[in-house]
């Protein structure tokens, strides 16, 4: 194992932490000098020192093997989460050492759950770092490494190809050396339509920014307490959900749409299938919502309904309804739809509709070979035949998924959460929704429940956010290296 590589690309990781950060200082020094000031130069001069440290005592080099690559990507993660949790702590307040780390992981993995009660009690430069982790985590750490890597090198070229699964590759239409980029320039054009958009429907330049880095990469980090309901405007709402179910997209086919200035690449059996459980589940809640009196006219409960399964579905989480005054059958569609979750290739969560679709695909072809043994069934994605090596991989993710929530739920029962809440928050978590159900819903937060769970929640939302197998490989080559 190199370390001296890993060292090197890990501290790279560290080094766009600590860019935030001094952006975060900058924030400080424009509203006065705020009381975030010392504690984020203090984060801001330990990230960069321990970032640029492997640059100056160790070599370039552009090899890396497969293990090294994993231990790069396992660890850029875990260093940004342990670094990112320094302007918390230090600034103090509610963020005890496990809630800081809890905020940081939260906000770097993009699932945007917080145990603040008070979210308006921070500096204005605390709530831009907070925005900023979701900034950072939806592109991810890794992929900002990758764009500061040579085209050329075999290093970008394994590392894109360990960071971006099979699913999400699926809709480029390049080499994957491109992928990279093409992802980037769609976020960052998502970043910079939402905050205009924002900009246009009334928000301040502040919370434009931070309300765009937020939807652009799914989080849901607000800087109001009632989330987006704080704003009380339906232009506000409207490009929320519009930039919400944008980037639940795969990126790779925005581009296509812009490139081709078609929406033909968008007519994908993947992003049909979710935009149709989306309208479905909207419209059930919307009847449950005024058949059970939350909503008092069918208009407000289809705007509602829509808003917030947009945001559950997308990972996002931000609210404009408090989801504890629901129907319990309301928001058993909102978790389910949490499982799934939007299209692999972008900023989202969950399994993936990609893999739902495939998943009922298979179902339906093996249901048919049962009816009709003599027929010649085939698995499609539209034009496309899947092979078994591409099926096989996708039910296997979906096994792990349910087994590690399975295993989660039965932690977090003995450890005190009550079996509705512990279901809704393990689901939550790992697929980095954001919000559950109860007092872990839309309008609250995750401050009550017990330490120890709040450290298991941050490893399914690390889980989530890497899509398992990085970690399980990791997990491997510890028990492997100790074996010899």
């Amino acid at each position: 194992m190199n370390w001296k590589t890993i060292s090197r690309n890990t501290g790279a990781a560290l080094l766009v932490s600590s860019l935030f950060m001094f952006l975060s200082i900058v924030v400080s020094v424009l509203n006065g000098n705020d009381s975030a000031l010392a504690s984020l130069i203090i984060s801001f001069v330990i990230t960069f020192i321990v970032g640029a440290f492997p640059f100056i005592f160790v070599h370039r080099t552009s090899e890396i093997s497969l293990k090294e690559g994993y231990v790069i990507i396992t660890l850029s993660w875990l260093l940004s989460f342990l670094f990112g949790m320094l302007p918390y702590a230090l600034w103090g307040g509610p963020f005890t050492i496990q809630n800081a780390w809890f905020e940081s992981v939260s906000g770097f993995t993009t699932t945007g759950a917080t145990i603040l009660a008070d979210v308006e009690a921070l500096p204005d430069s605390l709530l831009f770092w907070r925005s900023s982790t979701h900034f950072i985590g939806g592109l991810g750490v890794v992929v900002f490494l990758l764009l500061i890597i040579p085209t050329s090198s075999p290093m970008r070229l394994r590392l894109t190809n360990m960071e971006l699964s099979s699913l999400s590759r699926g809709g480029y239409s390049s080499r994957a050396n491109r992928t990279v980029y093409i992802f980037a320039y769609v976020y960052l054009a998502l970043l910079i339509l939402s905050f205009l958009s924002y900009l246009l429907a009334g928000m301040s330049p502040f919370d434009a920014i931070c309300h765009a880095m937020s939807v652009s990469s799914t989080g849901g980090f607000s800087t109001r307490n009632l989330s987006i309901a704080a704003f009380d405007s339906r232009a506000v709402e409207f490009v929320t959900m519009v930039f919400m179910l944008l980037s639940s997209l795969h990126f790779g086919l925005i581009f296509l749409s812009v490139i081709h200035r078609s929406i033909k690449p968008l007519r994908n059996p993947v992003v049909i299938f979710y935009l149709s459980c989306i309208l479905i589940v909207t419209i059930l809640n919307a009847v449950m919502l005024r058949t059970s009196g939350v909503e008092d006219s069918m208009g407000k409960s289809l705007w509602t309904s829509c808003f917030q399964t947009i945001s559950i579905s997308s990972t996002t989480g931000f609210a404009i309804s408090d989801n504890a005054l629901w129907p319990y059958s309301s928001n058993a569609l909102l978790v389910m739809m949490a499982v799934m979750c939007g299209c692999a290739g972008s900023t989202s969560g969950g399994v993936k509709a990609d893999r739902v679709l495939v998943f009922l695909r298979s179902a339906s072809v093996q249901v048919n070979r049962h009816l009709h043994p003599s027929s010649v069934s085939e698995v499609r994605l539209g034009k496309r035949v899947l092979r078994h090596s591409d099926v096989y991989p996708q039910l296997l993710y979906l096994l792990l998924f349910f087994f590690l929530l399975g295993l989660s739920v039965f932690v977090s029962i003995c450890l005190g959460v009550s079996g509705s809440d512990s279901l809704a928050s393990s689901i939550s978590s790992l697929s980095n929704v954001g919000p559950a159900i109860g007092d872990m819903g839309t309008m609250g937060n995750f401050s009550g429940i017990p330490g120890a769970v709040k450290y298991l929640y941050t490893f399914d939302m690390f889980l989530g956010r890497v899509e398992i197998y990085p970690v399980l490989a990791f997990i491997v080559m510890l028990f492997d290296r100790r074996r010899q």
